[in-house]
Order: structure tokens, then sequence, then C-alpha cells
């Protein structure tokens, strides 16, 4: 077993592409040509993005959409970072809405938490030092 992906179902896949691109500097790996599908360049575990019309063909009960909860979902994208402040405010002026201020953690580790423009949950953090 290898985790492959984490895809965030969101209204406009280009719009959040282009926002992860801005806010963390990530690049495009992939966008379909219809734009209901892309993925970004992140490693070994793939971030991408669906629109809500392929969401809504593979749960036709329904889901939750982040982009209208009026609170972030109860899961989170996390980023390892040195620079958890600089990666902050850069997310912050790309757009995104701030949940909690770069803080050290009592284990020694520095975290925020904001949310993006789609509703995805971001935590920003720096490495953990064993």
């Amino acid at each position: 077993m290898k985790f492959a992906y984490t895809i965030v179902y969101v209204p406009d896949v280009a719009a959040s592409l282009g926002f992860f691109e801005k806010a963390f500097g990530f690049t495009r790996r992939f966008l379909h040509e219809s734009g209901a599908y892309g993925e970004l360049n992140t490693g070994d575990t793939t971030l991408a993005f669906a629109a809500h019309s392929l969401g809504a063909m593979h749960f036709p009960e329904g889901y939750i959409e982040a982009s209208s909860s009026q609170k972030p979902l109860g899961m989170e994208v996390a980023f390892v970072t040195p620079s958890v402040h600089g990666a902050h405010a850069r997310a912050l002026l790309a757009g995104a809405v701030e949940l909690a201020v770069p803080e050290l953690k009592p284990w020694g580790q520095v975290v925020s938490y904001v949310r993006c423009p789609d509703g995805t949950l971001v935590e920003l953090c720096s490495p953990i030092t064993p």
C-alpha cells in the first residue's frame, strides 16, 4: 500500500491550482483540458483538485463542500517549511484566511493554520527534529 493522492473537490480547479502556486510555491503538474481535474508537483504524494461535478458523479448522495462549509472540515493538508512565518504571510497575501497565527508548540514545532479560498484547511509547520 502506498499513499498516492489527496484530492480536494472544489468549485474551480484552475483557481485552486493558481492559489496553491501563488500561496505555497508549488508548480502545476497537470490540468485536464476539461478543467475538471488538476494536480500539483508536491513530492511523493500528489495533491490534486477535482471539480464538484466529478464529486457529484462519484458521490450521488452528496457530500459536504469545503468551500460552502461555515467551519473548516475535520481534515487538513499539512506543508512542512523551515519558515512558517514567511509561508503564513505569503498565504494571507494570496487570499487565505488566518485561523491560527504561527505558534511554537510544546513539542518544539512552529505551527499555523490558514483556510484557502476553496475551503481547504492548511497547516503550515516547521520540521520536527528528533
